[in-house]
């Protein structure tokens, strides 16, 4: 009898033992647990779009002429403006910007023509749409470079020394170079140059006599402000 129980007492123990065994085994298969505050690791794309506030020196070239007046000349005023831009990434190289911002210019004689002093003063609305190639392998420092076209429309002319003054608005080009510097993921600084090339056609009436000619405005867009990537 005594033999016999504790060959039972053998059995269940060695039972015991692989149940505990198996149980074990079954354990280092199964997964571990995922944390329900950590979410699954997924790669954040910047949005496409992008915005610029700048401080833009608008600096034009003093050239011109009136037609029919030889040694006639034109120099116009340089202005401090702000300048709003939008930016569409198409990917991470080619993006387009329109560039919006309004300034004015003083228009006066020049050569032949200086006794006139002041002709007149022009509000003029530039907006640019440039095409832009963005180079990425420079870590934070993103440059890019852009051409594109402009079309410029003239409100508010005021006549000064002259009787009367029209600048017909008109269609330009536009190049651009300039580089952001990404502080963090959604905000920058930027630097930006461009060059219009603006030769709007005019009309002046001085003493009666009505004249034409050209105002090669031509201006440098020197800006600099912050950038934010949506």
């Amino acid at each position: 009898m005594l033999i016999k129980r504790m060959k039972v007492a053998r059995a269940a123990t060695a039972a015991v033992a692989l149940m505990l065994i198996g149980q074990q085994a079954v354990a280092a298969d199964l997964p571990e647990p995922c944390d329900p505050d950590e979410g699954p690791s997924v790669t954040e794309w910047p949005s496409p779009w992008q915005i610029r506030l700048r401080a833009l020196g608008v600096i034009t070239e003093d050239s011109g002429y009136v037609d029919a007046v030889p040694g006639s000349g034109l120099s116009y005023s340089n202005t401090v403006t702000p300048e709003l831009d939008i930016s569409y990434f198409f990917s991470d190289n080619i993006a387009t910007e329109l560039i919006l911002g309004t300034t004015y210019a003083n228009i006066a004689g020049q050569g032949s023509i200086s006794g006139l002093e002041n002709i007149g003063k022009v509000w003029l609305l530039p907006p640019t749409l440039t095409l832009q190639y963005h180079f990425t392998h420079f870590g934070a420092f993103k440059p890019y470079v852009g051409a594109g076209v402009n079309y410029t429309i003239f409100y508010h002319q005021q006549a000064g020394s002259a009787d009367d003054l029209k600048v017909k608005n008109t269609f330009g080009t536009a190049l651009q170079v300039g580089f952001d510097y990404m502080v963090d993921q959604h905000w920058g600084v930027n630097f930006d140059v461009k060059k219009l090339f603006l030769k709007p056609d005019f009309e002046v009436t001085v003493a009666g006599a009505k004249l034409t000619g050209k105002a090669a405005l031509d201006p440098w867009l020197i800006g600099a402000g912050v950038t934010y990537r949506f």
